[in-house]
């Protein structure tokens, strides 16, 4: 028998992210994916190092790399949408479940459990980090786009920002102060970085 799970989870390069808004650069939810583990697995490497979290961040990486693998059943729905009403917002935290059980029954069964955790994240620190991540790869997101002189970001970009502020996790905020400052540099500023 053939399974199509990877097979399915691949289409995530053609899921457009950001789909109400004029774009100067197109994201997909595979870039995203990325961009979020790679951040997740740093913010958990300062919480576990510097904080004493009990965390793996090889786990926190494996989560974020699955965060979003529902929306390759649901497509990705944008923010505005999502979060209109309990009732969308309820209506969607269902939708994602299901897209869940779909996406496991492409699996052989005796594979099914070990998946289960990335496709039906449980609440807790390492989830929180994901998501903190996740907001943290919007915004840079916005970042980009204001610095291609795109003003559609504006609004999102401040409501993001506000957003990361209020989170209590010191390793989040360690982050912003020590990695964030760096994406508004240009290519030449990076490569000629400042030592301490």
């Amino acid at each position: 028998m053939v399974f199509s799970f990877f097979a399915y989870l691949s289409r995530l390069k053609l899921i457009s992210r950001w789909s109400l808004m004029r774009n100067t650069q197109p994201e997909n939810d595979a870039e995203h994916s990325l961009q979020v583990a790679m951040i997740a697995h740093g913010i958990a490497v300062i919480g576990r190092d510097r904080y004493g979290r009990k965390t793996n961040p090889e786990h926190v990486l494996s989560l974020a790399v699955y965060h979003d693998a529902t929306e390759v059943m649901t497509g990705d729905l944008p923010t505005p949408v999502k979060y209109h009403s309990d009732s969308l917002r309820g209506a969607y935290k269902n939708l994602e479940s299901l897209s869940a059980d779909r996406l496991l029954a492409l699996l052989p069964k005796d594979l099914r459990p070990v998946w289960s955790p990335y496709l039906k994240q449980e609440k807790g620190y390492d989830r929180d980090v994901v998501k903190a991540a996740d907001r943290i790869s919007a915004y840079i997101k916005c970042m980009e786009e204001k610095r291609a002189g795109n003003r559609e970001f504006d609004y999102a970009a401040e409501n993001i920002r506000s957003s990361l502020a209020a989170l209590t996790l010191p390793e989040v905020q360690d982050f912003l102060r020590d990695f964030l400052p760096a994406f508004d540099l240009t290519l030449d500023e990076l490569n000629h970085p400042t030592t301490d």
